[in-house]
């Protein structure tokens, strides 16, 4: 409990001379600076993650506004993955890939067909 509590009470003491954001440990304002020089070439502005590529750095940070990076072409709302996104289109489209093997009747995504399916086998029990 005790070296959880020093860990704790370190205080921010190194500071960055062009932002003036404070660090609790050197190396850490090192890795930041490099936001300033240009030596990390793709960083995330807001915790100065390094990411060797553009696309896995803009993917990224959607984690800091709690919005997807993949949005509706027809409504704008934004997913984080494309293949929600796909889904979430179906319901623009009309489009309803699943369809029931007893009845036929057909449904968006598979999840609302399984949950239809269960409706066949309790009328068999």
């Amino acid at each position: 409990m005790k070296q959880h509590q020093g860990i704790r009470s370190v205080e921010r003491t190194f500071l960055c001379d062009a932002c003036n954001r404070t660090f609790k440990e050197l190396r850490h304002l090192k890795i930041h600076q490099r936001v300033h020089t240009g030596e990390c070439r793709y960083c995330c502005d807001v915790c100065n993650k390094i990411f060797k590529l553009l696309k896995p750095l803009k993917v990224y940070q959607y984690v800091h506004t709690g919005d997807g990076p993949y949005p509706c072409d027809v409504c704008n709302n934004t997913f984080k993955q494309l293949e929600h996104l796909k889904i979430h289109q179906r319901i623009h489209t009309g489009e309803c890939p699943y369809p029931c093997d007893v009845c036929n009747k057909t449904f968006s995504d598979r999840s609302n067909l399984m949950v239809h399916q269960l409706v066949h086998t309790r009328a068999l029990a």
